[in-house]
């Protein structure tokens, strides 16, 4: 499998107007990486770019040290699985998996050995003279994965694929597709706005934000210490706590925290709703009083919402108590959890 190494990209459909702004990006060999960003971010173009369907104004793509920028997509050693799957309708599972092989000039035994193995891969094995309308939308969601392993692709590369599923389906699919890159060694490149996507398969991910990478990192890297206010937000919920920073303090109208992180240049704190915990009483570190104003319940969990001073906060709590809005509360959280913030 290749190790990925883009270099400076760029990209526009309008004039003055670029979806990719000089993006460069290495991915390693055998690595699941994420593209993760709202629409329009430019992650399914630079995806597009990769397998050859687009071509980049500028900027170069290597494979494994091997640069295939200006190569067409068949000469590229990667396979892209598509977010509306592309199947044939009038072709049987083993046929829809075999065509990209045919295209290769795979015939006989070679053919049936390749198709038959990635079959196997997502659990698929009895189902080669099945025709696609039959098929369940995960059974032609694994048929079209089973069709981009079948080439034994270098790059392996994913546009949304799990988009189409219902909620229970993505999550069985989740763990297949992981499995199956791990287990067979596959660099893989996959593009999602879905965070708990990113969050629960990546080895590493990069965050997108008008054609540039805000931030790249593990999941947990980005998600407990994001670099900006858009990180932040993208990953999961958050707290902004405005205040008055001075020096690596945040004084606030219910208390004065240490802030962690880069301070310079910050002039708010954040947090994660499930970094703020209930409390006995007030008079520990980082420990303040509030007021619940309202409150979601979700069965395992649920979200308060909490006043103190002039600051409405959320908090998520596990296994949850009942409480009611009008409760007076004690609120705490650990150091290193009020993260610096522009």
């Amino acid at each position: 499998m290749s190790s990925v190494k883009i270099s400076d990209l760029c990209k526009s459909f309008i004039p003055g107007k670029r979806v990719l702004d000089e993006l460069s990006l290495e991915v390693g060999q055998g690595e699941l990486f994420f593209m993760l960003g709202p629409s329009g971010c430019g992650k399914s173009t630079l995806l597009r770019i990769l397998a050859g369907l687009e071509k980049q104004d500028s900027g170069t793509i290597e494979f494994d040290g091997v640069e295939i920028s200006n190569l067409p997509p068949e000469k590229r050693q990667a396979a892209m699985m598509f977010q509306n799957y592309a199947l044939w309708p009038h072709l049987t599972v083993f046929e829809n998996v075999a065509f990209g092989l045919r295209i290769m000039g795979f015939r006989g035994s070679r053919l049936n050995e390749q198709v038959s193995s990635a079959l196997d891969a997502v659990q698929l094995a009895d189902f080669g003279e099945r025709r696609v309308p039959s098929l369940s939308g995960g059974q032609q969601q694994r048929v079209a994965l089973a069709r981009a392993l079948a080439v034994r692709p270098a790059v392996l590369l994913l546009d949304e694929p799990l988009s189409n599923l219902d909620a229970r389906l993505r999550d069985t699919m989740r763990n297949e597709i992981a499995r199956i890159c791990r287990e067979r060694n596959q660099t893989a490149i996959y593009v999602t706005h879905d965070r708990q996507e990113a969050l629960s398969m990546a080895d590493r991910m990069a965050v997108l934000k008008d054609g540039r990478i805000s931030q790249c990192g593990t999941p947990r890297e980005v998600y407990d210490h994001p670099v900006n206010r858009f990180c932040a937000s993208f990953l999961g919920d958050v707290n902004f706590i405005s205040g008055e920073v001075s020096g690596d303090k945040l004084e606030t109208g219910f208390g004065t925290f240490a802030l962690s992180g880069n301070c310079a240049g910050a002039s708010c704190g954040a947090i994660r709703p499930e970094r703020i915990r209930f409390v006995s009483a007030s008079g520990g570190k980082n420990a303040f009083s509030a007021e619940i104003t309202g409150g979601t319940f979700h069965g395992d969990s649920a979200e308060w919402f909490c006043r103190a001073g002039e600051v409405t906060l959320a908090v998520r709590e596990s296994a949850p108590p009942e409480r009611r809005a009008g409760d007076k509360v004690f609120l705490a959280f650990d150091d290193g959890f009020l993260l610096a913030m522009e």
